[in-house]
């Protein structure tokens, strides 16, 4: 009796899936660039927090920095500004709040104006130096070409691929 049958499976449909059983592509996993973005993401992550500990996230110092660069953007804005849905920003400020690094401040439309407090401001000048060395760390095994190269490519692909630059499919159809 076929092993098929045996199982209560229709051998035909067994013949079909053994057919259709995925091949493994043509390139290995570290060929994938999801893959590598991916472990680009955990390597400079990792190299954050040997820096500068775990008192402040990546997506932390980067509300600082914009708000530093930005003071008293809207929430919304700040959310586009640093390619981070409405939502998540909404949390974080709430807890860069809590921790008195930033004052929000209700304006017209229920909408928040967002600023760094002096504590933010101090917080954000002592990361100063670790965010040179981190950037010089993780980018040290490179001579300064590719360095450059590898910015100017890594802000392209972001700048193609980054669906906030993409036109609104609902005005483009009509």
């Amino acid at each position: 009796m076929p092993l098929a049958k045996a199982l209560g499976q229709n051998p035909a449909m067994t013949q079909a899936a053994d057919q259709a059983t995925p091949q493994a592509p043509a390139f290995t996993l570290y060929d994938e660039p999801g893959h590598l973005i991916r472990r680009a993401q955990q390597i400079a992550v990792s190299k954050f927090h040997e820096v500068h500990g775990r008192q402040v996230t990546p997506i932390q110092y980067a509300i600082l920095r914009t708000l530093f660069e930005s003071p008293g953007v809207d929430q919304v804005t700040l959310a586009q500004l640093i390619a981070l849905d409405t939502s998540s920003t909404a949390d974080i400020a709430t807890r860069l709040e809590a921790k008195g690094w930033i004052l929000r401040e209700v304006l017209p439309r229920r909408q928040r104006s967002l600023s760094l407090t002096p504590a933010g401001e101090v917080v954000l000048q002592g990361m100063r130096s670790g965010i040179e060395q981190m950037y010089l760390g993780m980018m040290d095994s490179l001579d300064g070409t590719e360095q450059r190269e590898f910015m100017r490519l890594l802000r392209k692909f972001v700048h193609l691929n980054d669906q906030q630059n993409k036109p609104d499919e609902a005005a483009t159809k009509g």
